[in-house]
Protein backbone atom coordinates (compact mmCIF):
# COMPACT_ATOMS: atom_id res chain seq x y z
CA UNK A 1 0.00 0.00 0.00
CA UNK A 2 3.08 2.24 0.04
CA UNK A 3 1.82 5.29 -1.87
CA UNK A 4 4.55 7.74 -0.89
CA UNK A 5 7.21 8.19 -3.54
CA UNK A 6 10.72 7.50 -2.25
CA UNK A 7 11.82 11.05 -3.08
CA UNK A 8 9.40 12.29 -0.43
CA UNK A 9 11.85 11.01 2.18
CA UNK A 10 14.71 13.13 0.88
CA UNK A 11 16.03 15.42 3.58
CA UNK A 12 14.06 13.77 6.37
CA UNK A 13 15.57 12.64 9.65
CA UNK A 14 15.14 9.00 10.75
CA UNK A 15 12.18 10.21 12.82
CA UNK A 16 10.56 12.03 9.91
CA UNK A 17 11.01 9.19 7.46
CA UNK A 18 9.76 6.56 9.89
CA UNK A 19 6.67 8.58 10.80
CA UNK A 20 5.82 9.27 7.18
CA UNK A 21 6.27 5.60 6.27
CA UNK A 22 3.97 4.61 9.14
CA UNK A 23 1.24 7.06 8.09
CA UNK A 24 1.30 5.94 4.46
CA UNK A 25 1.73 2.19 5.03
CA UNK A 26 5.21 2.15 3.52
CA UNK A 27 7.01 -0.21 5.95
CA UNK A 28 8.40 1.85 8.85
CA UNK A 29 11.38 0.49 10.79
CA UNK A 30 9.56 0.77 14.12
CA UNK A 31 6.12 1.52 15.52
CA UNK A 32 6.30 5.19 16.56
CA UNK A 33 5.48 5.96 20.20
CA UNK A 34 4.56 9.22 21.89
CA UNK A 35 4.70 9.54 25.71
CA UNK A 36 3.26 12.50 27.60
CA UNK A 37 3.54 12.99 31.35
CA UNK A 38 0.74 15.31 32.45
CA UNK A 39 1.95 18.34 34.44
CA UNK A 40 0.31 16.91 37.58
CA UNK A 41 2.34 13.72 37.10
CA UNK A 42 5.55 15.70 36.69
CA UNK A 43 4.78 17.63 39.86
CA UNK A 44 4.10 14.48 41.89
CA UNK A 45 7.08 12.39 40.80
CA UNK A 46 9.60 15.03 39.77
CA UNK A 47 13.10 13.61 39.33
CA UNK A 48 11.85 10.02 39.71
CA UNK A 49 10.58 10.35 36.14
CA UNK A 50 14.13 11.16 35.04
CA UNK A 51 15.27 7.79 36.36
CA UNK A 52 12.46 6.05 34.49
CA UNK A 53 13.39 7.81 31.25
CA UNK A 54 17.11 7.06 31.69
CA UNK A 55 16.26 3.40 32.11
CA UNK A 56 14.22 3.38 28.90
CA UNK A 57 16.47 5.19 26.47
CA UNK A 58 15.00 3.44 23.44
CA UNK A 59 11.69 5.13 24.29
CA UNK A 60 13.28 8.38 25.49
CA UNK A 61 16.46 8.75 23.38
CA UNK A 62 16.51 12.47 24.21
CA UNK A 63 14.63 14.18 27.00
CA UNK A 64 14.75 17.31 29.11
CA UNK A 65 15.27 16.45 32.74
CA UNK A 66 12.44 17.34 35.09
CA UNK A 67 13.34 19.56 38.01
CA UNK A 68 11.16 21.20 40.64
CA UNK A 69 12.16 24.63 39.35
CA UNK A 70 10.97 23.84 35.82
CA UNK A 71 7.55 22.52 36.83
CA UNK A 72 5.24 25.47 36.39
CA UNK A 73 1.55 25.08 35.61
CA UNK A 74 0.46 27.25 32.69
CA UNK A 75 -2.65 28.12 30.72
CA UNK A 76 -5.60 25.83 31.48
CA UNK A 77 -3.46 23.79 33.90
CA UNK A 78 -3.35 26.65 36.41
CA UNK A 79 -5.37 26.23 39.59
CA UNK A 80 -8.17 28.76 39.90
CA UNK A 81 -10.09 30.60 37.18
CA UNK A 82 -9.08 31.83 33.74
CA UNK A 83 -11.17 33.48 31.02
CA UNK A 84 -10.58 32.55 27.39
CA UNK A 85 -10.89 34.77 24.32
CA UNK A 86 -14.51 33.66 23.75
CA UNK A 87 -15.55 34.73 27.25
CA UNK A 88 -15.76 31.23 28.75
CA UNK A 89 -14.67 31.02 32.40
CA UNK A 90 -12.60 27.93 33.21
CA UNK A 91 -12.43 26.71 36.81
CA UNK A 92 -9.69 24.37 37.94
CA UNK A 93 -9.59 22.81 41.40
CA UNK A 94 -6.40 20.82 40.81
CA UNK A 95 -3.35 22.42 39.25
CA UNK A 96 -1.64 20.27 36.65
CA UNK A 97 -4.89 18.99 35.19
CA UNK A 98 -7.35 20.86 32.96
CA UNK A 99 -10.50 22.15 34.63
CA UNK A 100 -13.89 22.82 33.05
CA UNK A 101 -15.97 25.74 31.86
CA UNK A 102 -18.27 26.89 34.66
CA UNK A 103 -19.54 30.15 33.16
CA UNK A 104 -21.07 29.91 29.68
CA UNK A 105 -21.23 33.42 28.16
CA UNK A 106 -24.11 32.50 25.83
CA UNK A 107 -26.11 30.46 28.30
CA UNK A 108 -28.87 32.97 27.55
CA UNK A 109 -29.23 33.90 23.88
CA UNK A 110 -30.21 37.44 24.97
CA UNK A 111 -26.46 38.04 25.44
CA UNK A 112 -25.66 37.18 21.83
CA UNK A 113 -25.68 40.67 20.29
CA UNK A 114 -23.47 42.09 23.03
CA UNK A 115 -21.17 39.06 22.87
CA UNK A 116 -20.69 39.51 19.11
CA UNK A 117 -19.09 42.90 19.74
CA UNK A 118 -16.14 41.07 21.35
CA UNK A 119 -15.55 38.27 18.84
CA UNK A 120 -11.81 37.44 18.93
CA UNK A 121 -9.63 38.47 16.00
CA UNK A 122 -7.85 35.32 14.70
CA UNK A 123 -4.86 37.35 13.57
CA UNK A 124 -4.11 38.58 17.06
CA UNK A 125 -6.04 36.61 19.67
CA UNK A 126 -5.34 33.05 20.72
CA UNK A 127 -7.31 31.20 23.36
CA UNK A 128 -5.56 32.76 26.36
CA UNK A 129 -3.49 35.60 24.99
CA UNK A 130 -1.90 37.29 22.00
CA UNK A 131 -0.82 35.16 19.07
CA UNK A 132 2.78 34.96 17.98
CA UNK A 133 2.68 33.86 14.35
CA UNK A 134 6.41 34.53 13.96
CA UNK A 135 7.14 31.94 16.64
CA UNK A 136 4.87 29.42 14.92
CA UNK A 137 6.53 30.11 11.58
CA UNK A 138 9.95 29.63 13.19
CA UNK A 139 8.92 26.26 14.63
CA UNK A 140 7.65 25.09 11.24
CA UNK A 141 10.84 26.19 9.47
CA UNK A 142 13.08 24.66 12.13
CA UNK A 143 11.41 21.26 11.86
CA UNK A 144 11.79 21.35 8.09
CA UNK A 145 15.46 22.26 8.41
CA UNK A 146 16.04 19.28 10.72
CA UNK A 147 13.88 16.90 8.72
CA UNK A 148 11.51 16.35 11.65
CA UNK A 149 7.77 15.79 11.45
CA UNK A 150 5.05 16.54 13.98
CA UNK A 151 1.61 18.16 13.75
CA UNK A 152 1.26 21.95 13.79
CA UNK A 153 -1.74 23.12 15.83
CA UNK A 154 -3.25 26.45 14.75
CA UNK A 155 -6.24 25.96 17.09
CA UNK A 156 -6.65 24.91 20.72
CA UNK A 157 -8.16 21.64 21.88
CA UNK A 158 -11.94 21.92 21.58
CA UNK A 159 -12.09 24.24 18.56
CA UNK A 160 -15.68 23.69 17.35
CA UNK A 161 -18.07 21.13 18.89
CA UNK A 162 -16.71 21.58 22.40
CA UNK A 163 -16.52 25.35 21.95
CA UNK A 164 -20.19 25.57 21.04
CA UNK A 165 -21.17 23.65 24.15
CA UNK A 166 -18.76 25.68 26.30
CA UNK A 167 -20.41 28.85 25.04
CA UNK A 168 -24.00 27.66 25.43
CA UNK A 169 -23.79 24.94 28.07
CA UNK A 170 -24.15 21.29 27.09
CA UNK A 171 -27.90 20.88 27.54
CA UNK A 172 -28.70 24.18 25.83
CA UNK A 173 -26.45 23.20 22.94
CA UNK A 174 -28.20 19.85 22.53
CA UNK A 175 -31.64 21.53 22.54
CA UNK A 176 -30.43 24.16 20.04
CA UNK A 177 -29.48 21.48 17.55
CA UNK A 178 -32.69 19.52 17.96
CA UNK A 179 -34.88 22.65 17.64
CA UNK A 180 -32.76 24.07 14.80
CA UNK A 181 -32.13 27.32 16.65
CA UNK A 182 -31.14 29.93 14.00
CA UNK A 183 -28.71 31.66 16.35
CA UNK A 184 -26.73 28.42 16.67
CA UNK A 185 -26.10 28.39 12.93
CA UNK A 186 -24.91 31.99 13.15
CA UNK A 187 -22.62 31.11 16.06
CA UNK A 188 -21.25 28.14 14.14
CA UNK A 189 -20.45 30.45 11.22
CA UNK A 190 -18.53 32.84 13.49
CA UNK A 191 -16.43 30.02 14.93
CA UNK A 192 -15.79 28.46 11.51
CA UNK A 193 -14.54 31.78 10.11
CA UNK A 194 -12.11 32.12 13.01
CA UNK A 195 -10.92 28.53 12.67
CA UNK A 196 -10.49 28.62 8.90
CA UNK A 197 -8.39 31.79 9.09
CA UNK A 198 -6.00 30.17 11.57
CA UNK A 199 -5.70 26.92 9.63
CA UNK A 200 -5.07 28.63 6.30
CA UNK A 201 -2.47 30.90 7.92
CA UNK A 202 -0.48 27.94 9.25
CA UNK A 203 -0.71 26.04 5.97
CA UNK A 204 0.46 29.09 4.03
CA UNK A 205 3.42 29.33 6.41
CA UNK A 206 4.51 25.96 5.04
CA UNK A 207 3.17 23.47 7.56
CA UNK A 208 3.45 19.94 6.21
CA UNK A 209 1.26 18.31 8.88
CA UNK A 210 -1.93 19.86 10.29
CA UNK A 211 -2.98 18.97 13.83
CA UNK A 212 -6.50 19.36 15.24
CA UNK A 213 -7.96 18.12 18.50
CA UNK A 214 -11.24 18.00 20.35
CA UNK A 215 -13.26 15.38 22.20
CA UNK A 216 -16.30 14.36 20.20
CA UNK A 217 -17.35 11.16 21.96
CA UNK A 218 -18.74 10.06 25.30
CA UNK A 219 -17.46 7.05 27.24
CA UNK A 220 -19.67 4.50 25.44
CA UNK A 221 -21.60 6.42 22.80
CA UNK A 222 -21.58 9.30 20.33
CA UNK A 223 -23.49 12.23 21.88
CA UNK A 224 -25.51 13.26 18.82
CA UNK A 225 -27.14 11.63 15.82
CA UNK A 226 -25.41 11.34 12.47
CA UNK A 227 -27.92 13.88 11.10
CA UNK A 228 -26.95 16.49 13.70
CA UNK A 229 -23.25 15.77 13.13
CA UNK A 230 -23.73 16.33 9.39
CA UNK A 231 -25.54 19.65 9.93
CA UNK A 232 -23.75 21.26 12.86
CA UNK A 233 -20.26 19.79 13.12
CA UNK A 234 -19.07 18.29 9.85
CA UNK A 235 -19.17 21.63 7.93
CA UNK A 236 -16.70 23.08 10.44
CA UNK A 237 -14.37 20.15 9.84
CA UNK A 238 -14.62 20.57 6.09
CA UNK A 239 -13.55 24.19 6.56
CA UNK A 240 -10.43 23.18 8.50
CA UNK A 241 -9.32 19.68 7.50
CA UNK A 242 -10.56 20.38 4.00
CA UNK A 243 -7.99 23.13 3.57
CA UNK A 244 -5.22 20.62 4.23
CA UNK A 245 -6.82 17.91 2.10
CA UNK A 246 -7.03 20.09 -1.00
CA UNK A 247 -3.35 20.96 -0.56
CA UNK A 248 -2.36 17.30 -0.17
CA UNK A 249 -1.20 17.87 3.42
CA UNK A 250 -1.73 15.10 6.00
CA UNK A 251 -4.00 15.71 9.00
CA UNK A 252 -3.61 14.47 12.57
CA UNK A 253 -6.85 14.44 14.55
CA UNK A 254 -7.32 13.65 18.23
CA UNK A 255 -10.62 12.84 19.89
CA UNK A 256 -11.39 11.22 23.20
CA UNK A 257 -14.54 9.15 23.54
CA UNK A 258 -16.54 6.83 21.29
CA UNK A 259 -16.26 8.02 17.67
CA UNK A 260 -16.83 4.83 15.67
CA UNK A 261 -19.96 6.24 13.90
CA UNK A 262 -18.01 9.09 12.28
CA UNK A 263 -14.68 7.46 11.39
CA UNK A 264 -15.73 7.05 7.75
CA UNK A 265 -16.49 10.78 7.66
CA UNK A 266 -13.13 11.62 9.19
CA UNK A 267 -11.39 9.60 6.47
CA UNK A 268 -13.45 11.39 3.83
CA UNK A 269 -12.63 14.77 5.37
CA UNK A 270 -8.90 14.14 5.06
CA UNK A 271 -7.69 12.66 8.35
CA UNK A 272 -4.45 10.76 7.75
CA UNK A 273 -3.53 9.87 11.34
CA UNK A 274 -6.35 9.43 13.86
CA UNK A 275 -5.74 9.50 17.62
CA UNK A 276 -8.68 7.62 19.21
CA UNK A 277 -9.00 5.99 22.63
CA UNK A 278 -8.57 2.23 22.64
CA UNK A 279 -10.74 1.79 25.73
CA UNK A 280 -13.75 3.86 24.66
CA UNK A 281 -13.85 2.58 21.07
CA UNK A 282 -12.66 -1.00 21.44
CA UNK A 283 -9.66 -2.41 19.62
CA UNK A 284 -11.74 -4.74 17.46
CA UNK A 285 -14.15 -1.98 16.45
CA UNK A 286 -11.18 0.13 15.39
CA UNK A 287 -9.75 -2.77 13.44
CA UNK A 288 -13.02 -3.19 11.53
CA UNK A 289 -13.21 0.51 10.72
CA UNK A 290 -9.61 1.45 10.02
CA UNK A 291 -7.33 -1.50 9.19
CA UNK A 292 -5.44 -0.68 5.97
CA UNK A 293 -7.69 2.39 5.49
CA UNK A 294 -6.42 4.85 8.08
CA UNK A 295 -3.32 5.12 10.24
CA UNK A 296 -3.90 5.17 14.00
CA UNK A 297 -2.01 6.94 16.76
CA UNK A 298 -3.74 4.72 19.28
CA UNK A 299 -4.24 5.98 22.80
CA UNK A 300 -3.38 3.19 25.23
CA UNK A 301 -6.17 2.74 27.76
CA UNK A 302 -5.05 5.22 30.43
CA UNK A 303 -8.11 4.35 32.53
CA UNK A 304 -6.54 1.01 33.50
CA UNK A 305 -3.02 2.27 34.25
CA UNK A 306 -3.62 3.21 37.92
CA UNK A 307 -4.64 -0.31 38.93
CA UNK A 308 -3.71 -2.75 36.15
CA UNK A 309 -1.48 -5.72 36.97
CA UNK A 310 1.50 -6.62 34.79
CA UNK A 311 -0.50 -9.37 33.12
CA UNK A 312 -3.35 -6.94 32.37
CA UNK A 313 -0.94 -4.42 30.87
CA UNK A 314 0.63 -7.12 28.72
CA UNK A 315 -2.78 -8.38 27.63
CA UNK A 316 -3.72 -4.85 26.58
CA UNK A 317 -0.64 -4.59 24.36
CA UNK A 318 -1.15 -8.13 23.02
CA UNK A 319 -4.70 -7.24 22.02
CA UNK A 320 -3.58 -4.10 20.20
CA UNK A 321 -0.77 -5.78 18.27
CA UNK A 322 -2.80 -8.86 17.39
CA UNK A 323 -5.56 -6.71 15.89
CA UNK A 324 -3.89 -3.57 14.56
CA UNK A 325 -0.22 -4.21 13.84
CA UNK A 326 0.84 -4.57 10.21
CA UNK A 327 4.42 -4.76 9.04
CA UNK A 328 3.55 -2.21 6.36
CA UNK A 329 2.56 0.33 9.01
CA UNK A 330 -0.53 2.21 10.06
CA UNK A 331 0.03 1.97 13.83
CA UNK A 332 1.51 4.42 16.31
CA UNK A 333 1.03 4.42 20.09
CA UNK A 334 0.17 7.36 22.32
CA UNK A 335 0.77 7.03 26.07
CA UNK A 336 -0.56 9.64 28.48
CA UNK A 337 0.55 9.27 32.10
CA UNK A 338 -1.34 10.91 34.96
CA UNK A 339 -0.36 11.33 38.60
CA UNK A 340 -2.32 8.22 39.66
CA UNK A 341 -0.11 5.80 37.71
CA UNK A 342 2.45 3.96 39.92
CA UNK A 343 6.10 4.19 38.90
CA UNK A 344 6.32 0.39 38.77
CA UNK A 345 3.48 0.30 36.25
CA UNK A 346 5.19 2.92 34.09
CA UNK A 347 8.43 0.95 34.19
CA UNK A 348 6.77 -2.29 33.10
CA UNK A 349 4.64 -0.61 30.44
CA UNK A 350 7.63 1.15 28.92
CA UNK A 351 9.63 -2.10 28.83
CA UNK A 352 6.89 -3.89 26.91
CA UNK A 353 6.38 -0.97 24.54
CA UNK A 354 10.09 -0.79 23.70
CA UNK A 355 10.07 -4.44 22.64
CA UNK A 356 6.67 -4.64 20.96
CA UNK A 357 7.36 -1.49 18.92
CA UNK A 358 10.85 -2.69 17.93
CA UNK A 359 12.33 0.63 18.99
CA UNK A 360 15.89 1.21 17.80
CA UNK A 361 18.90 1.84 20.00
CA UNK A 362 19.36 5.63 20.30
CA UNK A 363 22.84 5.64 18.77
CA UNK A 364 21.54 3.83 15.67
CA UNK A 365 19.31 6.77 14.73
CA UNK A 366 21.40 9.65 16.04
CA UNK A 367 19.12 9.88 19.09
CA UNK A 368 16.10 10.64 16.92
CA UNK A 369 12.69 10.85 18.63
CA UNK A 370 10.68 7.66 18.25
CA UNK A 371 7.33 9.49 18.05
CA UNK A 372 6.57 13.06 17.11
CA UNK A 373 9.42 15.54 16.97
Amino acid sequence: MGNVDSHRYTGLSPQGENLLRMMYFDYPKWVPVQVYFLPACQKKYGSALNEIMKKHRRLFPKFEEITEEKIEFKDLYVEGEVVDCWGCVWKNLHGGLVGKVTVHPLEDWSNFEEWKKKIPDPENQGLLGLRNWDEIRGQIENKKRLGLISPDYPLPHGFLFMLMWDLRGFENFMVDMITEEPKLSELMGIIINYNKYCVVKVLEMGSNFLGLAEDLGMQNSFPISKELWDKYVKPGYEATMGEAKKRGIPVFFHSDGYIIPIIDDLIELGVTLLNPQSGANGVRNLREKTLRKLALCLDLNRQIFPYASKSEIKQHLDDIFENLYLSEGGLMLNIEINEDVPLQSMDYLFSIVEDYCQLPEPEDTGYAPVGFA
